[in-house]
């Protein structure tokens, strides 16, 4: 990877989110969308895992059917493993599957290399790799 990308500050606010500190709910809501639109992105794959962040925590959300961190943070296993059958796939599956799906039907690859001077094939090592980190990072705070 060219530069270090960590997410560190957002994996906070949702713990803090998580935790009942309510009043950043909106500061979420801003993140995800500057985020969604790779606002203040350094690179290619801060872009990259600023937008998997985005759908990743939207995509939380769908695969729990709720959208308070803060009920999410009291899902306990059996929950869990009721919305893994529910869903049909447990949530980090659903969550990688979600970004990659995503990056492909918006031909993100396409965009990102237009915009940062990125062979196409750069971008699509980063695809999978980028995915599974950022839906480790989720899957941490709410655990």
């Amino acid at each position: 990877m060219t530069d270090q990308v960590e997410f560190s500050s957002f994996y906070r606010l949702l713990n803090s989110i998580k935790e009942g500190e309510s009043e950043k709910i909106s500061l979420l809501g801003e993140k995800i969308n500057e985020f969604k639109n790779g606002d203040n992105s350094k690179n290619f794959l801060d872009e990259l895992g600023s937008l998997y962040l985005s759908i990743g925590i939207i995509e939380l959300y769908n695969f729990t059917n709720k959208k308070d961190l803060y009920e999410i943070g009291l899902i306990d296993k059996e929950g869990w493993d009721t919305l893994s059958s529910t869903n049909q796939q447990e949530l980090p599956v659903y969550l990688a599957n979600k970004m990659i799906e995503y990056v492909k039907e918006n031909k993100k690859v396409k965009e990102l290399s237009s915009k940062w001077n990125i062979k196409e094939g750069e971008i699509r090592k980063h695809i999978t790799k980028m995915a599974r980190y950022i839906t480790e990072g989720i899957i941490d705070v709410i655990e």
